[in-house]
């Protein structure tokens, strides 16, 4: 065991690779519905495995860390933050923005009653509303009020302490409330989210229990065309006009020989015809030819290709599908389908009533020219999974250490934004800018959301192991009385804020009402225990609308916990 030890205390950096493997698989079990998460079980471990004493990591590894974390924070939700501030999505941004401030009362409320200090009091934010990169940017703003090195280094030990305590039920709170809430509404989840799908689909049929929405699922067919086919006869173009772009004919098996078609190729009887499109499209198209046939030959392959397409047209944000569908003609939408939308990570339903914002990342599947028409049309192609913009990354993180100077005076206090917030600000500007202007700030979704995890995984790691003894001897003496305020923290925002969104906001659709408390509370797994009661993907819009606020407003809440606690 000594030597162990004595490894952990020489090579401080394997300490805490060590704290990241061990606690992310802490952070693997599940009790119930309820699961630490990687963050949180890396925290654990970290101050577990920092009473060995002796593990000493520059509080500069944290920070450079905390600054990727928190400026891939802003690039993610930049584009999501910003398309939220639109009328139609005003009333849940405003929900969403109210949460975030009942949370900030209630942590300067019950901190001051119960004589928290300003490191408790943020941890107890940190935890409470589970945010975690509250540790960060109040932790900056202790840096900055010019106190000596220990009792700073006491202030921000007890960061951890309180994020520790409060986590858990942090995170269950939402969980609870995603239960209650339909109790209070006497409505079932799941029945709701299959009217909402129904709503969304533009009428179409109600889902049965077990089945699932396919997503314009596609499929390529082949058909065998007799003379007494309807399509037998026509030209190509006659034949794909009469599904409004939604079926192509690929290609023909005509006297044995293959032929790809142009409009106006005739499809005649004896010819065996190849034609991708939706599923539903295809059994409709069964009905004018003569039937599948079971095996496709050789020639009849057809290739597609599946690429994604960041929108950034302005004038395609804010339509919905089937408004989309309506204002391009059938020739631009020929060859092309949506079959897959992603927002802040998160899969949104491919449904007629279906909102594009900007940022979102659109799966497109179809013929490479007709690919590269619509991609330069809706917006741009991402990155590949090794370009990133090092320049944009670079250049965003140093003019927000500039920006983290910008200090101004709450309540007597001297506070400044801190590096936290001022990495914040660049990335949701840069977030935003290649929106508009893609060469700017093209940074791969992947590494931007590895650096977004790795960076906060790192920080907590290292604040755990630096907190080391005290940081237990606080849980023992602030233990039970963080609990119970942190549950007050916790479950006092939703139980004021839902009846606000509900009579005064008017969000009163249950499932927008769930997603959009789970959202307002960066509620993960809230939202993953939402999506299993509604059993499909509907929740998801309302949630990344208010995930995303309230991620950037509870962020700059640190400083202010900060400020106003004594």
């Amino acid at each position: 065991m000594e030597l162990i030890t004595e490894q952990l205390r020489a090579f401080p950096i394997m300490a805490l690779f060590l704290c990241l493997g061990l606690g992310y698989g802490v952070g693997k079990f599940r009790v119930g519905k309820f699961e630490l998460g990687g963050i949180a079980g890396t925290l654990l471990v970290a101050v577990f495995i920092g009473q060995i004493g002796g593990i000493n990591l520059s509080t500069d590894v944290q920070n450079v860390f905390f600054s990727l974390f928190i400026f891939m924070v802003g690039y993610n939700g930049g584009p999501q933050f910003f398309a939220a501030l639109n009328r139609t999505a005003l009333t849940k941004l405003l929900a969403a923005f109210m949460m975030t401030l009942w949370g900030l009362f209630f942590v300067i409320v019950v901190a001051r009653l119960a004589g928290l200090d300003k490191g408790l009091a943020a941890g107890l934010a940190a935890g409470g509303l589970t945010q975690s990169a509250i540790i960060g940017t109040a932790g900056n703003a202790i840096d900055l009020l010019g106190l000596a090195a220990d009792e700073a280094e006491k202030l921000k030990t007890n960061i951890a302490v309180g994020y520790s305590v409060t986590y858990i039920f942090g995170s269950i709170g939402p969980i609870l409330a995603v239960s209650v809430i339909p109790i209070i509404m006497r409505v079932d989840l799941r029945q709701e989210a299959i009217k909402l799908a129904q709503k969304l689909s533009g009428g179409g049929r109600k889902l049965e229990e077990g089945e699932f929405l396919p997503m314009n699922r596609f499929d390529a067919r082949a058909y065998q065309v007799n003379a007494d086919a309807t399509i037998a006869g026509k030209p190509v173009k006659d034949i794909e006009s009469g599904y409004d772009g939604d079926l192509i004919v690929e290609r023909l098996l005509h006297d044995g020989a293959p032929v790809d078609p142009n409009p106006e190729t005739v499809v005649n009887a004896g010819d065996v015809v190849v034609v991708s499109g939706l599923v539903a499209t295809l059994t409709q198209f069964e009905r004018s030819a003569s039937g599948e046939i079971g095996e496709y030959p050789p020639e009849l392959t057809v290739v597609e290709e599946r690429r994604n397409v960041v929108v950034t047209n302005r004038k395609l944000t804010g339509k919905t599908l089937a408004e989309l569908s309506e204002a391009l003609t059938a020739d631009q939408r020929r060859g092309v389908h949506i079959s897959k939308i992603t927002r802040m990570g998160h899969d949104v339903p491919v449904l007629h009533n279906t909102e594009i914002h900007a940022g979102d990342e659109v799966s497109i599947v179809g013929h490479k020219d007709d690919l590269n028409r619509v991609a330069k049309v809706a917006g741009y192609v991402p990155p590949s999974a090794s370009v990133t913009n090092f320049i944009a990354l670079g250049i965003g993180v140093a003019i927000g250490y500039l920006i983290g100077e910008i200090s101004f005076v709450i309540a007597g206090t001297k506070v400044a934004l801190g590096s936290g917030l001022g990495c914040l600000v660049t990335g949701l500007i840069i977030g935003y800018m290649r929106i508009r202007r893609p060469k700017i700030g093209g940074i791969n979704r992947g590494a931007a959301n590895f650096l977004q995890s790795f960076g906060l995984a790192v920080f907590v790691g290292v604040v755990g192991l630096n907190a080391g003894k005290p940081a237990l001897e606080a849980i023992q003496e602030y233990g039970i009385t963080l609990l119970l305020l942190g549950v007050v923290v916790t479950l006092m925002p939703m139980i004021v804020q839902f009846p606000i969104n509900y009579f005064a906001l008017r969000i009163k659709n249950p499932i927008e009402a769930c997603a959009v408390v789970t959202g307002s509370r960066s509620g993960n797994p809230g939202f993953a225990t939402l999506l299993e009661k509604a059993g499909n993907s509907t929740p998801t819009p309302a949630f990344t609308m208010t995930y995303a606020v309230a991620n950037i407003f509870l962020t700059l809440w640190g400083p202010l916990v900060v400020a106003f606690v004594p």
